[in-house]
């Protein structure tokens, strides 16, 4: 028998890496980002739940996706073309413009609906992973964003019933739909934040959507408001997200006020800093007090 020889070359690389954690004062504010980007796949683990618990195994949530809208525009489309005589603005036939208007509205209430409470429904993976908090409502928001889709593919069904042709406004689609994310993310951060802590914020935000449909231009046109007073109501970033998605879709024949919109620019900045900057400085505190 031979005995074996022991070789001088290096030592074989273990496949298996480890990943090490190191805990130093301030170190979790100074890479927050980077972490943020290394729990990516924390983030789709979560988003690919809430989408397959939404809608796997499910006919009222697809149908719900497909109704909500329809539904809404006719009863829109009747109390304020019907009943109120409210104007489409150009030749844009009424249902596709309170349609257009509902898209990014749903987007924005859906979203901040979902990513308010989302803190407070994963309660046992805060308390227990340490993680930034910040994925687990921007997972949530991944919901409306699928409902977004389905709802955009009626729309496009509706202006085809109507022969409306959308122009090159549409190009810039993106960029507004974007901005109803930033609209909806800042408010959903300080709601969800205040959640953790005072559990009847919850209550709010259904008042808070129900009561900002009806002063949002989604199922009327924002030119019926007098033009003294469009820059005022504009203080709503939700109008300039709206008048904005409606001038993707109709082009001219729903005219954009550029004032208004800028308005609502700086205001979604703002608001997204605010929300954004309370989620961090309380977020240390969540595992304790949710």
């Amino acid at each position: 028998m031979m005995d074996a020889k022991p070789t001088n070359g290096p030592a074989p690389a273990r496949s298996n890496a480890t990943r090490t954690l190191v805990i130093e004062p301030g170190r979790s504010e100074r890479h927050y980002w980077r972490d943020v980007w290394a729990f990516r796949e924390l983030f789709t683990i979560l988003a690919w739940r809430d989408v397959s618990v939404r809608y796997r195994q499910t006919v009222v949530g697809i149908a719900w996706a497909l109704l909500r809208p329809l539904l809404t525009t006719l009863i829109f489309t009747v109390v304020f073309s019907r009943v109120a005589k409210l104007p489409s603005p150009g030749s844009a036939p009424y249902p596709v413009m309170v349609f257009a208007g509902m898209l990014p509205w749903f987007l924005f209430s859906s979203i901040l609906t979902e990513a308010s409470t989302s803190l407070v429904m994963n309660s046992d993976l805060i308390r227990r992973v340490y993680f930034p908090r910040i994925i687990v409502p921007a997972a949530a928001a991944v919901v409306a964003l699928v409902d977004f889709s389905i709802n955009f593919v009626l729309l496009a069904a509706l202006m085809l019933w109507f022969g409306v042709v959308p122009s090159w406004h549409i190009l810039l689609l993106p960029v507004f739909i974007v901005l109803a994310v930033m609209a909806s993310l800042g408010p959903a951060l300080l709601l969800t934040s205040l959640n953790v802590k005072y559990r009847d914020v919850r209550f709010i935000i259904p008042f808070i959507v129900q009561f900002g449909v009806y002063v949002s231009p989604v199922g009327f046109s924002s030119t019926v408001v007098p033009l003294r007073w469009r820059f005022l109501y504009s203080l709503n970033p939700v109008v300039g997200v709206i008048d904005g998605f409606r001038w993707c879709i109709l082009g001219q024949k729903s005219p954009i006020y550029l004032p208004g919109l800028f308005l609502s620019l700086v205001l979604v900045a703002v608001f997204l800093w605010l929300g954004l900057h309370y989620f961090r400085r309380t977020e240390k505190t969540f595992a304790d007090v949710i």
